[in-house]
């Protein structure tokens, strides 16, 4: 079978130069402050993930790093953005608790005048992933029940609460990308998930990608797509060829210093969604500047 062709927008993405990336504490399995990071070339990779994303035609707008929090260059936990509605973050960690408010300030300093600095801990797009028809949603680990509640409320968006089983995928993004948010298409992988979410998942999504579980302990589903190309960890070769056969592109980078953080790709990479004019698809009745910015 031919794949499909595929056509691409561009897109708007926030992200945060790793100049103050360390690992001085541990708030997930793959963090290990006795493994030094190399600060160079963590620089050097994330300018990497950044020019690939202009040369594919998408801005990059910058939030100004602090040397109190490390984790910072993570950007896509500190909000959610969908139809230029901003849902901002509460982390689950002191340690990155004034992130928020760091997101915020750049939101409110940008335009963005629909904004909510929620109730309850959610960590962003690192558990919040925008579908065509849903919004779907991790829980488990750090992003609770409630704040899916939020969410749906903020949005006016169907949510769908996904159980995280494993430690090592503690956010959503570590577990699942979307492929292409107009047509409902992602990848996952099911161990990370509790038996129940992946049977929810399996209905939803029967003709996803599913990745090997050597695919995912590289991170591959923190991935970033703009529906016809698909960047994610080149460790993840397995994922090559499934996404190839779908008519996406593919393309490999290498952020193996910030994986000391435990983050990749999309870990990186905050999406802002524009509003969307004219009538938004309606979604299936319920199972239940070319350069950086400032």
């Amino acid at each position: 079978m031919t794949p499909r062709i595929r056509d691409c927008a561009p897109r708007r993405y926030l992200m945060c130069p790793p100049e103050h990336f360390r690992v001085t504490y541990s708030i997930n399995p793959w963090m290990d402050p006795a493994k030094p990071v190399e600060l160079p070339l963590a620089l050097a990779q994330w300018e990497d993930l950044r020019d690939r994303y202009l040369s594919l035609g998408h801005t990059v707008e910058l939030l100004a790093p602090r040397p109190d929090l490390p984790d910072m260059v993570f950007a896509a936990n500190g909000a959610t953005v969908v139809d230029g509605r901003v849902l901002g973050s509460r982390f689950a960690y002191a340690e990155r608790t004034p992130e928020a408010e760091a997101h915020r300030a750049w939101f409110r300093a940008h335009g963005f005048t629909d904004l909510r600095e929620p109730e309850h801990v959610n960590e962003g797009e690192g558990d919040f992933a925008v579908t065509a028809s849903w919004l779907l949603a991790g829980r488990g680990f750090r992003s609770t029940s409630a704040a899916h509640d939020e969410a749906q409320e903020f949005f006016g968006r169907p949510v769908i609460g996904l159980d995280l089983v494993d430690p090592r995928y503690y956010h959503l993004d570590t577990a699942l990308a979307v492929l292409d948010d107009r047509t409902d298409e992602v990848m996952y992988y099911p161990g990370a998930f509790s038996p129940g979410s992946r049977a929810v998942l399996a209905r939803l999504f029967p003709d996803a990608v599913i990745a090997e579980e050597a695919d995912a302990a590289a991170l591959g589903l923190n991935a970033v797509s703009d529906g016809r190309h698909v960047l994610l960890p080149q460790a993840a070769a397995g994922l090559f060829g499934p996404l190839r056969a779908r008519g996406f592109e593919p393309i490999g980078m290498d952020l193996g210093e910030l994986l000391k953080g435990g983050g990749s790709v999309k870990c990186c990479t905050q999406e802002l969604r524009p509003h969307a004019p004219g009538p938004r698809r309606a979604a299936p009745a319920p199972l239940a500047r070319s350069g950086a910015g400032s």
